[in-house]
């Protein structure tokens, strides 16, 4: 699909048309992306040449200017959505957290999100944000490359946990492994902060089963969608049918997440990869609404 018909009214019709049959108001996406335009053109030029990495090529399906990107969101029906930003070296987070603010505070169906870094300056910027509002934090430990257990973050962990505030932390190995990725740095974190409130990214791709596990054991670790069950990842790392019960089971920590407007196909494929696991209509609309707004206070 080309852009145009990418943004097009006929795919924001299909999208509306499946949270209308479920009866639902809309849809929670805690996955999206909007960043400082220097950064979002370094991260599409990271995609552009992603091909070599992954196997294949990777287009970004939505890549239009912020205002039309928000724009697409909304037409979609996207109630709340989220600015993941994350910092690849030191004494950047602050600078992305100023950013997301405004961009927030002149978004209103953007959840405030912060980001971090482990250097000595975190703790304060993180309680900066929090004080300010902050709704969701993200972490990436992919593409920062650091130990989520790093000792310079234990006064952030330990801030996030008492604030209650979700972390969308993307940490498993795909498309390809990092030095700290994988489920046992996550499983040290938790043993350590036991109530730290846990968004794994991606269904924690491709560890699938471990991290379920993990929320199985912590009730406050949720994993969002963000690119798993389409062709696409299927095809790279394909879900286990063996842990389909527990991906039912845990019904209500599953949240719906797109990563737009990075991915190499349309929102509503992925939508469409979600509904067709054919888990039922009460799981499903807890994944694409009920369960964010019930995690983030949304009426």
């Amino acid at each position: 699909m080309s852009e145009p018909e990418a943004l097009s009214a006929a795919e924001a019709d299909a999208v509306r048309a499946v949270w209308q049959q479920l009866g639902l108001p809309g849809l929670i996406d805690v996955h999206t992306h909007f960043m400082p335009k220097p950064v979002m053109d370094k991260v599409w030029a990271y995609f552009d040449s992603v091909g070599p990495l992954v196997g294949r090529e990777w287009p970004i399906t939505y890549r239009a200017d912020e205002d039309r990107r928000v724009e697409v969101l909304r037409e979609f029906g996207v109630r709340a959505f989220t600015s993941m930003i994350y910092p690849h070296k030191p004494e950047m987070a602050a600078w992305l957290n100023s950013w997301a603010a405004d961009f927030a505070a002149h978004t209103p169906d953007c959840l405030h999100t912060a980001t971090f870094y482990p250097e000595i300056s975190a703790p304060h910027y993180v309680d900066a944000a929090i004080e300010s509002g902050a709704k969701i934090f993200k972490s990436h430990i992919q593409v920062g490359n650091y130990n989520p257990t790093d000792p310079l973050l234990d006064g952030v962990w330990g801030a996030i946990s008492d604030a209650a505030i979700p972390v969308v932390i993307h940490c498993g190995s795909g498309p390809a492994p990092g030095q700290f990725t994988g489920p046992q740095p996550i499983t040290e974190l938790l043993r350590k902060f036991p109530s730290l409130p846990l968004v794994i990214a991606h269904m924690g791709m491709p560890e699938y089963d471990e991290f379920l596990d993990l929320a199985t054991t912590y009730d406050r670790v949720h994993l969002d969608t963000t690119m798993a069950f389409t062709d696409f990842a299927e095809e790279m790392a394909p879900f286990p049918i063996s842990s389909t019960q527990k991906l039912r089971d845990l019904g209500d920590r599953i949240l719906w997440g797109s990563d737009f407007p990075n991915i190499p196909y349309t929102y509503t494929s992925a939508l469409d990869a979600v509904t067709r696991l054919g888990l039922g209509d009460d799981w499903a609309r807890g994944v694409l609404y009920d369960n964010a707004a019930r995690l983030f206070q949304i009426t």
